[in-house]
């Protein structure tokens, strides 16, 4: 969805707007004061993918991607959520430092959304940013649940001080559909700067080998069908219509419940501006966008390379079947060419501070991730400390106290790359896989096969807070623990 920023800014924020690359519903303001600012409906729905390809799943206001909701930093938003299916939910205001009740999450107290029922929800909008909002369903073997729904929505927050000089802002959600359950295949982590830990490595690979040589398969995995950019496949959506010389800032959301997605565009570079919503120390140019689950990029395009191109993933099959859009140039006509990209790698430092600053934190928690292949039903589970979360067993963390400031001293010891979130709050990346930074603020990051990870955050929003990987078949077996501090 491509949009003149001076003209929706006339809005004030008060009209939310969703879709594809042109405007679709929008969710308007009420005139009533009795009225909420915003209401959403969660029910089931056909979305059309490209023509004669329908999928039926739950969505927001009837599309997706969901309603883009622009707020204002700091302007209190009232909200009713309506709950048109037969299944209680939860709605997960991802990436902004709400209250648990309102978060939107089970394990923390966050009360659910009753089946055919509704819930007004009132917060303040923050940190200004890129942020999203998604159901928090555990799914488990169900992939018609959680994140493998359509139930994913982008949220801007406007900012005080603006990003950087630019002409328009496009919104980008990346989803799959159709997910299948299959056993085996590795996952691509060449990508990852950073060396793997040789003992973490000879554990894990350890570990693996025991599990198969006592007959155990690969653990499940999930394939998918179909590949979306604003809910349309790769041909079948409106272009990008770009004028050259045009700077286009690019709001990209991965909102895949489990896959790892890489974004180019043949003959252009990315200007990284902002990491998770939040404006980085270093705006470093970069061929190719790396994106975990739940990640989010903002990235200023400059447009000197007229023709029709392909903006897809570099998976050639991944984008075969629908994952990338068509960035047209006025004046350009012919078939949208791709090319192929040099090697490069996604390096989280790039964005830092030249001279990393770090400060000594007031406790460090140690963290170690690990997994026991196929051990539930064939599904893999996931350990932090050796400890596998159940809803049974929600005994949180060591007690926080408000005010000081934690390391987390994170260690892979699977061959998975891990995309960590913690709610409610911001962390700051510290050091990744041995190399130190500072200033890069994120609520996900993603942790290396077999690598070490440290951030930092501040203990200054009170309550239980999730922390948990966000690859759904991760977080639903196991992969979750819970913070807790007044």
């Amino acid at each position: 969805m491509s949009f003149d920023r001076r003209r929706l800014l006339q809005f004030g924020g008060a009209t939310a707007v969703a879709g594809g690359f042109a405007p679709l519903a929008a969710c308007s303001r009420p005139a009533s004061e009795t009225a909420a600012d915003y209401a959403i409906h969660i029910a089931a729905a056909n979305v059309e993918l490209a023509p004669g390809v329908v999928i039926s799943t739950t969505t927001y206001n009837g599309q997706f991607p969901g309603p883009l909701l622009r707020f204002r930093e700091g302007q209190p938003v009232v909200i009713d959520i309506h709950n048109d299916t037969g299944m209680a939910e939860q709605l997960h205001w991802h990436g902004q430092t709400v209250p648990v009740d309102v978060d939107g999450s089970a394990e923390e107290g966050t009360p659910f959304i009753p089946a055919h029922g509704s819930r007004r929800i009132r917060f303040t909008p923050g940190p200004a940013g890129l942020r999203f909002y998604h159901s928090h369903l555990v799914a488990g073997a169900n992939l018609a649940a959680g994140q493998y729904s359509g139930q994913v929505g982008s949220v801007y927050i406007e900012p005080r001080r603006e990003p950087g000089r630019y002409d328009r802002e496009v919104f980008l959600t990346l989803k799959e559909f159709a997910p299948t359950l299959s056993q085996g295949g590795d996952m691509a982590m060449d990508f990852l700067a950073g060396e793997p830990d040789p003992a973490l490595k000879a554990a894990g690979e350890h570990a693996m080998a025991a599990s198969l040589a006592s007959g155990m398969p690969h653990g499940y995995e999930v394939g998918y069908r179909y590949f979306t950019i604003n809910g349309r496949m790769l041909g079948h959506g409106e272009p990008i219509r770009v004028k050259a010389g045009e700077r286009v800032l690019f709001h990209v959301l991965n909102g895949s419940a489990t896959e790892i997605r890489s974004l180019a565009l043949p003959g252009h570079s990315f200007q990284i501006v902002a990491l998770d919503g939040n404006p980085v120390p270093t705006a470093a140019e970069m061929p190719v966008l790396w994106l975990g689950t739940a990640e989010r990029v903002s990235a200023i395009v400059k447009m000197d390379h007229p023709g029709v191109w392909v903006l897809g993933d570099l998976a050639d099959d991944d984008r075969g079947h629908g994952m990338g859009a068509v960035v047209e140039y006025a004046g350009a006509a012919g078939a949208p060419q791709w090319v192929a990209p040099g090697p490069s790698k996604w390096d989280y430092t790039r964005f830092g501070d030249p001279a990393p600053k770090l400060l000594t934190p007031d406790e460090t928690i140690e963290m170690k991730f690990a997994k026991n292949n196929a051990a539930l039903n064939g599904f893999n589970q996931w350990t932090i400390n050796g400890v596998a979360f159940s809803d049974s067993a929600m005994a949180p963390m060591p007690k926080l106290h408000q005010g000081r400031r934690y390391r987390l001293r994170m260690q892979n010891a699977s061959d998975d790359i891990h995309p960590v979130h913690l709610h409610r709050h911001s962390f700051e990346l510290i050091r990744m896989a041995g190399r130190p930074t500072s200033g890069i603020m994120k609520d996900v990051v993603m942790l290396g096969g077999y690598q070490e990870l440290e951030v930092d955050f501040l203990a200054d929003n009170p309550g239980k807070t999730l922390f948990h990987c966000h690859q759904q078949l991760h977080m639903d077996f196991g992969f979750m623990t819970l913070f807790d501090y007044a």
